[in-house]
């Protein structure tokens, strides 16, 4: 069993770096499909501005773990099923600290890094969660001031850094795959 969760900025890459590994056979949680569902489930027009509110409502009831502790009847379900398993979207260090003290030195942590600019232009042609420029920006801010995003970043066990191609960012992470199997 593999398990490692994947950490960056919005629109650093990691939705596509949990592709190949999807196409290497893990499955994949994102911790971010319980705030959509959320937000679907209120019946609210699924935006940035709500998903915001749906996040800090999660950590205001729940603390900064919120989508760790959600997640981990899914994490665990699937572990037990035999599954190697990718996270798509850690977010703070008290979610770190939580996966951490949960499975040990089982998880591995990537983490996916590009620069602001590189991500806000790929954030603004996205077709899906697309964001302008400010207000990927505002959101940078509120993940790194309010959410303590840096911490895993920084203590991530592998990195990537994604400024080159879609090509380029699939070898990179199979590389790191094959170093994690």
């Amino acid at each position: 069993m593999t398990l490692v969760a994947l950490v960056g900025m919005a629109g650093a890459g990691k939705s596509e770096v949990s592709s190949v590994f999807i196409k290497c056979g893990y499955t994949k949680i994102r911790f971010g499909d319980i705030t959509e569902e959320e937000v679907n489930r209120r019946q609210l027009p699924l935006n940035e501005e709500n998903e915001r509110i749906i996040r800090e409502g999660f950590r205001k009831e729940y603390g900064m773990a919120a989508f760790a502790i959600l997640n981990l009847p899914k994490i665990d379900k699937a572990i037990t099923e035999g599954c190697n398993v990718v996270i798509d979207g850690l977010y703070s260090w008290e979610e770190y600290g939580v996966l951490k003290e949960h499975y040990g030195a089982d998880i591995k942590i990537l983490a996916v890094i590009t620069s602001p600019a590189t991500r806000y232009m790929r954030l603004k042609t996205r077709t899906h969660r697309s964001l302008t420029a400010e207000q990927a920006c505002s959101r940078d801010k509120s993940e790194i001031e309010n959410i303590n995003k840096g911490g895993p970043i920084v203590m991530a066990d592998y990195a990537i850094i994604n400024e080159e191609t879609l090509e380029y960012l699939q070898y990179k992470t199979r590389q790191v795959i094959d170093i994690l199997d």
